[in-house]
């Protein structure tokens, strides 16, 4: 019962027929065989003869002849049994195993549909909600399944269209009130001769919406990124997007003493969005750079390992604990005061890495350095294919 429990469907059917089957054989066996021992008492073979009060020698030797007759009857009768009985086996045990291969032919075909139902939801993604099963033929099990699915996808491109619109308003709106509060800073600012104590409380007004709209930014991209709202893919140099966010953040390694060892290599191309893969490799080096310590490392390589473009960041650091590593790829999640720089951290970074990189179709991994700091590796799909699914991971504990 085990065995049925842990396996497929169509394996339990075609075991389910087969032994059904089999029973039934088993049982019109017996009963044949019960039936075919009814018949009337005779003597057994070799039985001796019951004496027969007559005194004519004629009627005794014909009673012993017929005793005879019969014997060999029963004899026959029995060797014919024995036959019929292993010819009935030897037909049972053709037919159990012809049983399993109808069994299994016909589970294949009873299960047809539903495997074509699983492929062609399998097939449909955040970016083709609008495609539907539409399966037609009677009013069945499979076609009321493949409704219901109809039904679900419907809810989910409304939900994620809703989703989207809320994303665009949300940016307009948001964005708005900042612009006017950074006008209005501007003018106060701009006035002749304007009091120390107010160019201080612009300067401190202006850096908060600078995270402000850090924040925002963040946002929306993670939204974008979750709900795969994205359809400009294009062939991607994750060599040319890395040496691009280091060029630009050369003076904060600099200010920090960081020493940089890169590796890249410029046979890392994927396809995606060039948006969204540029802002992560930024945010991984960002993240590398502002969690590190003062005078520390940061190794940078790219390459292809043959299961498509990989994108290592290994930064210094304090011990962590990789329980908690297994948490940064979560929206907030920070390590702690030792993982909060100067700079500060909307604690978006590694959560918005996260989701573009499921969005490509990729893995993360992300790993506490036994010496300290964090090891970040990102294996996106080679321009023309997909990572291996069995292997698509988030993080992984070593």
């Amino acid at each position: 019962m085990g065995m049925l429990r842990r396996g497929t469907v169509g394996r339990r059917f075609t075991i389910l027929y087969a032994t059904g089957f089999l029973g039934s054989g088993v049982l019109l066996l017996a009963l044949t065989y019960l039936m075919s021992g009814v018949r009337q008492t005779t003597l057994a073979p070799g039985q001796a003869p019951t004496p027969v009060p007559t005194g004519e020698p004629g009627l005794a030797a014909a009673e012993a002849h017929i005793r005879a007759l019969e014997a060999q009857l029963a004899d026959v009768h029995g060797q014919q049994e024995r036959r019929m009985l292993l010819g009935s086996l030897v037909a049972l045990v053709v037919a159990a195993a012809l049983s399993l291969l109808l069994g299994r032919i016909l589970a294949g075909r009873v299960l047809r549909p539903l495997r074509l139902i699983t492929a062609a939801t399998r097939r449909i993604t955040a970016e083709n909600l609008h495609e539907r099963l539409a399966v037609t033929g009677p009013d069945d099990e499979v076609k009321e399944l493949a409704d219901t699915v109809d039904d679900l996808l419907e809810r989910l491109e409304a939900s994620f269209d809703a989703q989207r619109r809320f994303v665009g308003n949300a940016s307009h709106e948001l964005r708005t009130p900042l612009a006017t509060i950074r006008a209005s800073l501007d003018v106060a600012v701009a006035k002749p001769e304007p009091a120390a104590q107010t160019v201080a409380l612009a300067g401190r007004i202006r850096t908060e919406l600078d995270r402000l709209d850090h924040l925002l930014d963040g946002f929306l991209l993670l939204a974008r990124a979750q709900h795969g709202a994205f359809a400009d893919r294009t062939l991607v140099s994750l060599a040319e997007q890395t040496r691009e966010a280091l060029a630009d953040r050369a003076a904060d390694i600099a200010a920090k003493g960081l020493v940089l060892d890169t590796d890249v290599r410029p046979d890392a191309w994927a396809r995606g969005s060039a948006v969204l893969l540029s802002r992560m490799v930024r945010n991984l080096v960002d993240n590398a750079i502002v969690h590190n310590d003062v005078d520390g490392r940061i190794r940078v390589a790219t390459d292809d390992d043959g299961t498509g473009a990989r994108l290592v960041v290994e930064s210094g650091g304090p011990l962590l604990d990789q329980r908690e590593v297994d948490r940064l790829g979560r929206p907030f999640e920070r390590l702690g005061v030792a993982r909060t720089g100067p700079e500060g951290s909307s604690g978006l970074g590694l959560s918005i890495v996260a989701a573009i990189v499921a969005a490509h179709d990729g893995r993360l991994v992300l790993r506490a350095r036994p010496e300290g700091g964090l090891r970040v590796a990102v294996t996106l799909p080679p321009a023309g294919g997909r990572v291996d699914p069995t292997a698509k991971v988030r993080q992984v504990t070593p």
